[in-house]
């Protein structure tokens, strides 16, 4: 490969990191063609995209990208890495490995790190937590729930008291 070749993979890479903001690095080595093919596929189905890319060509686009990623230099650019891109939700990633172990009895992929709105999370021991993780809309759906609680109650109660609370407001004014 030549250094104009690595250049180019290394600004479309770029690219791609900046267009989404959650990314997965992981390890599938050691897992063959058939698996990797297979989680692939079910990557593809849950609108995931995994790419390999060389770990020297990972550091660079990181490194020219807002966020400090040089935590991932130590132990996350290290040996095979594969990028999951998620567009869509941050905890999809974290889901599809725990689905694809957890389907074939497997150890891999092992989570290196994540990046979710450029929070760091380094190792396969924070899966769980990302797992845990709500999303933006979640979040915001339960804090409009939360809301809208006291207001449903209080239209509740004029409506289930019906004539008697509009009979308690009629006394209170004729006094």
């Amino acid at each position: 490969m030549t250094k104009d070749e690595k250049y180019e993979i290394v600004d479309q890479l770029v690219g791609k990191l900046e267009n989404v903001e959650h990314f997965y690095i992981a390890d599938t080595s050691g897992m063959t063609v058939a698996q990797i093919n297979n989680f692939r596929r079910l990557c593809f189905e849950s609108g995931v995209r995994y790419e390999v890319y060389k770990n020297s060509l990972i550091k660079k686009a990181l490194g020219r990208l807002d966020t400090d990623y040089s935590s991932f230099n130590k132990d996350v650019l290290k040996g095979f890495s594969g990028i999951l891109f998620a567009p869509e939700s941050a905890k999809v990633p974290a889901e599809l490995i725990k689905k694809y172990r957890d389907k074939n009895k497997s150890e891999k992929p092992v989570l290196k790190a994540a990046s979710i709105d450029s929070a760091l999370f380094i190792g396969d021991n924070q899966l769980d937590v990302l797992l845990r993780m709500k999303s933006k809309q979640e979040i915001v759906g339960e804090i409009i729930g939360l809301l809208q609680s006291p207001m449903r109650r209080v239209v509740g109660a004029v409506k289930s008291g019906g004539g008697r609370v509009a009979g308690v407001i009629k006394a209170i004014a004729d006094k």
